[in-house]
């Protein structure tokens, strides 16, 4: 399972022990491009694919594809839960990630070979929210699919087919796939999460533990709504709105369903908490949030988000120099580590070992602020000012920001 990772940054010293030193950090620090692939630390959060590891978590292609038509679907009043369940679990899948398996220098075998054999790296859920003539549409986690050179999907019937990835987005943690032709299978639609309350019946649908488990439901209720969970992904650090629910979610249930009590889409399930005592402590992205990015992703194979172009540092994690340099009340910023060749940051004048303080009217405290300032407060096309010091002086620029590197800048 691949999941959310740490990403990190730097500056210079007045003397060679300053530049050895900014040299060596900058050389061995994953340094992110923000609007790109920032890669960060995070809570010991654990997604629910059968690849054991404790974080979780973009890739692009394209579609044609129109945009997703989501429409309530129910159920009658009278129909079982066993009933319920029947048919919404064959809309569920289980997604197996595929990646390359590097030679053995060692062997000398000539007959056997393994170079660029593709092994099972790990297992999770999917959805099938769309289908046409030719095509069947999969909905799931990101993390599920991350770094796969190809996809197979199993079906309710077992039947197992290769998958194209249509789009996916890190910090969202969704994933769309797309199998084409038509299957025998079930169409979960989308319903409005915003309706959940505390308290209402949930279940959950996936395959824990690898396909064996396949379709295990679960049921609890919705313990909470609106939550904001921090997590780390392999594009940053990011707080995710999140479902809670006590349905028993585990290892494998990524990328599954989240069903209401109705048999409707309200979730699709992607984390727990892991830590030991901890019990039921699970969450699902909302349906409402998942139709939107599915609609982006199918449209663009990638959520296209404002962009400048500079891995960061937190200022309280570099030597005592940096701070030195600043006026006595600012003690928080970040620090630019690298600078992308062509990025609007570039464009704009600024360099590595710039302190960033503010975008906007929004205080840059530490690198995640910037990030999250850019991507929840600005769109594309915004004119923002940022603030920085540069040997000790404040400046000032101004970016009009877009969705690539090419970018207009005013100075001030």
């Amino acid at each position: 399972m691949n999941e959310f990772n740490h990403f990190e940054d730097n500056r210079e010293y007045q003397s060679k022990r300053k530049n050895t030193w900014f040299k060596s950090v900058t050389m061995t620090v994953a340094s992110g491009v923000m609007g790109s692939a920032l890669t960060l630390g995070a809570i010991n959060y654990f997604p629910n694919e059968t690849k054991q590891s404790t974080e979780v978590v973009q890739e692009q292609a394209e579609t044609n594809v129109s945009k997703v038509n989501a429409e309530t679907v129910s159920t009658t009043s009278d129909g079982s839960i066993a009933d319920i369940v029947e048919k919404a679990s064959k809309a569920i899948v289980g997604v197996v990630n595929m990646q390359d398996q590097q030679a053995n220098p060692f062997s000398h075998s000539t007959g056997n070979t393994q170079s660029g054999e593709a092994v099972e790296s790990g297992t999770g859920s999917g959805v099938i929210f769309k289908q046409t003539d030719n095509e069947t549409y999969i909905v799931t986690n990101n993390h599920v699919i991350e770094g796969a050179s190809n996809i197979q999907v199993s079906l309710h019937n077992g039947e197992k087919l290769q998958a194209e990835l249509v789009g996916t987005d890190s910090l969202t943690d969704i994933a769309v796939l797309k199998v084409n032709e038509k299957v025998d299978a079930e169409v979960l639609s989308f319903t409005d999460s915003s309706n959940l309350r505390a308290g209402d019946q949930v279940l959950a649908i996936g395959n824990p533990l690898g396909l064996d488990l396949s379709r295990t439901v679960t049921q609890g209720i919705v313990s909470a709504v609106d939550r904001s969970i921090e997590v780390s992904t392999s594009a940053g650090e990011w707080d995710l709105n999140v479902i809670q629910t006590d349905a028993a979610i585990n290892p494998g249930n990524s990328g599954g369903a989240l069903i209401d009590s109705n048999g409707n889409l309200v979730g699709i399930n992607s984390l727990k908490i892991a830590d030991s005592g901890v019990e039921g402590l699970g969450f699902a992205i909302p349906s409402n949030d998942v139709e939107n990015i599915i609609d982006q992703l199918m449209k663009d194979g990638k959520i296209i988000r404002p962009y400048l172009g500079v891995g960061l540092m937190d200022l309280n994690q570099v030597p005592q120099f940096y701070q030195e340099q600043l006026p006595k009340n600012v003690e928080e910023g970040a620090i630019i580590t690298q600078v992308e060749e062509g990025s609007t940051a570039e464009t704009a004048g600024l360099q590595a070992e710039d302190i960033l303080v503010s975008i906007g009217d929004q205080t840059i405290t530490a690198a995640n602020d910037l990030r999250e300032s850019l991507y929840k407060d600005f769109s594309i096309g915004d004119k923002v000012k940022i603030y920085f010091y540069r040997d000790g002086e404040k400046k000032t620029v101004e970016v009009t920001l877009q969705g690539n590197g090419e970018k207009q800048v005013e100075k001030e």
